[in-house]
């Protein structure tokens, strides 16, 4: 359904109120102890990193407090010992020598060596710590300045701050109700990176499903309870020219482990605990607040949930809090005694849901630990509701962001293919529906023809050759059918197995070698001794990458004939534990030592007869993936006429990076850049190592396996070598019309100036050079900076529909002001696949169309999040609302079922990262969170 407007889960400051001011205690640590504190840090370490510390790892200490005093607000990531930055804030003064505990623990892990001890004595004597004292202050909670190009910039401490402040509000407020079912509301403590304030109901919602499997019925009998809470997040953020700070509210769902906790390695799980009592004897209960409603009763003004985490000890092999064990914060400042037993809680913590040893709590539930009854996210109706009752808690101050406006300006792209008739579904005879599914299927025969002379077209004049290593034959015939399918090859068949399928159609030659995969899929290492993280992790990796090409290697021998591809049937990462173990990295680098690019596929999950059996779609998506990886790509095809020039170039920059924390412990950093070029034949792309651009397949196989060399270790060097490249390339475009297209969250650590204050309408700045005129670089430059929904950074939204519905509508969206009028939002519509109403409901039961009451927790909700596009450059606002809408089509490429994430030329960039880092290797964070969205921190522009 078409909707005209949008409105965000956004709220802005109310003109016509006065000041809005708290009275805060504070606390900052003295710029004395700066050094004392380093020193005692780096006696710790190793002469070879004692170089590289540059600032003190507060982390550990503001992890400790969210777990024994969540009540006090920590704001600094990295400690300031500046008087005029503090570091915790509270409405009442927390007690010092409780404080001092903490600190003193703190102090004590930096250097935990019994050699260190003198040292640790020796510093907490010079720092003093009971001398540290709260100060009085009034806070401005909408301080802020406006950057050169117009943008607010609150102050730094109102990220934190201003949060908790309305979150306390929100909790304060009477419980969300609906269809005569309540939802309650707590606190919930965050830690600083998060800048912002969390609230989760409780007790916990639950969801029955029957129990199939009869070894799972001896364990849950023939129904089982599934747990889950309403999430709702509060956060400070900007939108580039804007001069007014923005509240977002953002809703999602947190499920809960119902059993015993799958751990997988040594990754961390979250444990949200809620207790009477603190897990420090002698505390009050400080809090950021507004005073406690009037009449509430003792549980409704419950405390904050702390939150503590627990991960398998391989030293001690034993399930332990994260900074628990003898020698840990936790045991030092007297709490781990107040704790459940970290073991007994991963093992059976649903029991605590209901209170146990006077504490409620739950292990937070993630994706790598296998299925749950309870699906991800809301739907825009329940949406709307919940964020309109938060939201009034935020008045007066606040008030709703007008919302936005939809582009009069044609939407759709034109295609390259033909689309399906849609299938009657009532009031159809048989003999209609017969014609309508004749139709679709003379309708498939000409895509894939279409399909074929795009393939040819990128693969200029070769043929195209894979190698397909399968472990069951159901799905080496399934890939064979979806290639001939895809292709339109069946009257071209010229060989059919079993190891060589082979096609010969006027335009394109196909060849498939099949083999089977054998023990190359394997788990790394042996089974009875999996490869650690670190060294043998990567000799492990470079053993099966050895055996990869050499196998490969032979099999071109044997055949004669290049291969361009490798299909692989391997086993998903659920089935390589630890994952270490995983092959997949290792196999793509030994496909890579042979000039292939790969493409992987799981084997079928279900018996090949069952009726659920997906492995057909599995692989028709896996050979189209394939097909898109050697270049294979339907542009979409703009309807903007004169608007857009013929011989646009789009180009878009990416930063393929891992951390040195990683299981292969080495790190990357490689700046890329994508190019579509009007006329070309295949994708380009390029890194600062090459002096031209060449085939997105050979650029991918380049990156397959960078180590980041030793002059791209500092932030310093890295935002150089993105200058530099970004001016090179930059360069080479200066005689074409040329859209560049950039991504925030990726980017912007390595170039600022793609950070909100940093922004201009017509200047680019490149590293920590000045900024100058865009045209300085070509008179026919524009950019643009996309920024998505990833750590609350757009608002969530609804388009409005009745007084408390919300649906989903797909467009170009504008927002309502002048200052604003170079950003635009991007939305699609659902997937085809996603059939749950708009109106569907987690929380509470709704009343449906049939007059009955439903509720529906076990389906996932999906929501299209709303892409942020920033235009630089352009002449005037219709410019840049064209080139706005001209990325918003290219989300809409045909080759794809649905709409993109990103426009075509971002997404394609993205995918860079699959070949230059390993299979799931993401930095240590704890299994938190929906759908692996973890408690992580968010970089706020």
């Amino acid at each position: 359904m078409a909707f005209d407007e949008l409105q965000p889960a956004a709220f802005i400051p109310d003109a016509t109120t006065g000041p809005f001011h708290a009275d805060l205690y504070t606390l900052a640590f003295p710029a004395a102890w700066r050094e004392p504190v380093l020193d005692l840090y780096r006696s710790g370490q190793s002469e070879a990193k004692r170089g590289r510390i540059k600032e003190v790892p507060i982390r550990k200490l503001n992890s400790l407090i969210r777990t024994v005093a969540p009540d006090l607000v920590t704001v600094d990531a990295n400690a300031s010992f500046d008087p005029a930055k503090p570091w915790l804030y509270s409405r009442t003064e927390y007690p010092t020598h409780l404080l001092a505990r903490l600190v003193h623990a703190w102090l004590r892990s930096l250097a935990p060596s019994l050699e260190a001890f003198q040292r640790f004595r020796e510093t907490a004597r010079t720092l003093d710590v009971n001398s540290l004292s709260w100060q009085l202050e009034t806070v401005d909670l909408l301080e802020h300045d406006l950057s050169p190009g117009g943008t607010c910039m609150p102050t730094e401490r109102l990220y934190r701050v201003l949060p908790e402040i309305l979150a306390d509000r929100i909790a304060a407020q009477p419980p969300y109700e609906f269809c005569g079912e309540r939802v309650r509301f707590h606190r919930v403590a965050v830690d600083a990176r998060a800048r912002g304030a969390e609230l989760m109901s409780w007790p916990p919602l639950k969801h029955r499903t029957k129990v199939k499997d009869k070894e799972a019925q001896k364990r849950y009998g023939t129904e089982r309870t599934w747990y889950y809470s309403a999430v709702i997040t509060v956060s400070l953020r900007t939108v580039p020219f804007s001069p007014i700070p923005r509240i977002y509210l953002s809703s999602r769902i947190r499920r809960w482990v119902s059993g015993p906790v799958s751990m997988t390695g040594t990754r961390r799980v979250s444990a949200y605990l809620l207790t009477g009592d603190p897990f420090i004897t002698d505390v009050d209960h400080p809090t950021i607040d507004d005073g406690e409603r009037p009449g509430a009763s003792r549980d409704e003004q419950a405390g904050r949930f702390a939150v503590a985490q627990f991960a398998w000890n391989p030293r001690t092999r034993q399930i332990e809090w994260r900074q628990g064990g003898p020698e840990g914060m936790l045991a030092r400042v007297g709490a781990i005694d107040n704790l459940p037993a970290a073991d007994v809680f991963a093992k059976e913590p649903d029991t605590w849901i209901d209170g146990r040893d006077d504490v409620e709590g739950a292990a937070s539930y993630h994706t790598m630990m296998g299925w749950h009854g309870v699906g991800a996210g809301l739907m825009p109706a329940e949406r709307r509701r919940l964020t309109e009752w938060a939201g009034a808690a935020l008045a007066p101050e606040f008030v709703p962001a007008p919302p936005l406006a939809r582009s009069t300006i044609s939407q759709n792209p034109s295609t390259h293919l033909t689309p399906k008739v849609a299938v009657p579904k009532k009031n159809a005879t048989e003999e209609q529906i017969a014609n309508v599914v004749a139709k679709n299927e003379l309708i498939d025969l000409d895509n894939a023809i279409r399909r074929r002379e795009f393939t040819a077209f990128a693969l200029d004049g070769r043929d195209l050759t894979a190698v397909l290593l399968y472990q069951s034959t159901h799905m080496r015939d399934q890939l064979i059918t979806a290639a001939e399918a895809s292709l339109a090859l069946a009257n071209y068949r010229d060989a059919t197995g079993p190891d060589l399928w082979g096609w010969a159609a006027p335009d394109l030659r196909v060849r498939i070698h099949a083999r089977e995969l054998g023990a190359l899929g394997a788990p790394l290492g042996s089974a009875e001794r999996p490869p650690k993280k670190g060294k043998e992790h990567v000799n492990a990796i470079g053993e099966r990458r050895t055996a990869v090409a050499a196998r490969m290697r032979d099999l071109a021998a044997d055949l004669g004939e290049t291969t361009v591809i490798t299909f692989v049937e391997l086993d998903g990462r659920d089935k390589f534990k630890p994952r270490t173990t995983d092959p997949k990295f290792a196999i793509r680098l030994g496909c890579a030592d042979v000039d292939m690019v790969s493409q992987f596929f799981t084997p079928a999950e279900q018996n090949p007869d069952d009726d659920d059996d997906d492995s057909q779609f599995r692989v028709s998506a896996a050979w189209a993936d394939g097909l898109r990886q050697l270049g294979m790509r339907l542009v979409p095809q703009h309807t903007l006429t004169e608007k857009i020039p013929d011989n646009l170039n789009q180009l878009a920059f990416w930063i393929v990076k891992r951390q040195v924390t990683g299981d292969t412990e080495r790190a990357q950093f490689t700046p890329v850049a994508v190019l579509i070029r009007p006329g070309q034949k295949c994708i380009l792309g390029r890194t600062s190592d090459m002096t031209e651009w060449v085939p997105y397949p050979q650029l991918l196989v380049a990156l397959t396996g960078q180590v980041r060399p030793e002059d791209l270790s500092t932030a310093e060097q890295q935002t150089k070598a993105v200058a530099a490249f970004v001016q090179n390339i930059l360069y080479t475009m200066r005689g074409t019309p040329t859209l560049v297209v950039t991504h925030a969250q990726n980017t912007r650590n390595r170039w600022p100036w793609l950070k909100n204050p940093g922004l201009l309408p017509d200047r680019i700045q490149l590293g920590n050079g000045p900024a100058q005129r865009i045209k300085m670089f070509g008179q026919n430059l524009r950019i643009a900076r996309v920024a998505t929904n990833d750590r609350d950074e757009t608002p969530q939204w609804w388009a409005p529909k009745n007084k408390e519905s919300g649906g989903i509508s797909k467009g170009l969206w504008k927002p309502d002001g002048n200052y604003s009028n170079r950003v635009f939002y991007s939305t699609s519509s659902k997937p085809g696949t996603h059939t749950l109403s708009v109106e569907s409901t987690k929380l509470t039961h709704r009343i449906n169309s049939k007059n009955q009451e439903e509720i529906r927790p076990g389906k996932n909700a999906w929501n299209p999040e709303l892409l942020e596009i920033t235009m630089l450059g352009f002449s005037d606002d219709i410019e840049a609302e064209y080139g706005a809408m001209f990325l918003h089509q290219q989300r809409l490429a045909e080759d794809y079922r649905d709409a993109l994430a990103l426009p075509l030329i971002q997404h394609v960039a993205e995918l860079t990262s699959q070949y230059g880092l390993p299979h799931d290797d993401e930095p240590d964070e704890p299994l938190d969170g929906p759908d692996g969205e973890a408690d992580t921190a968010t970089e706020v522009e």
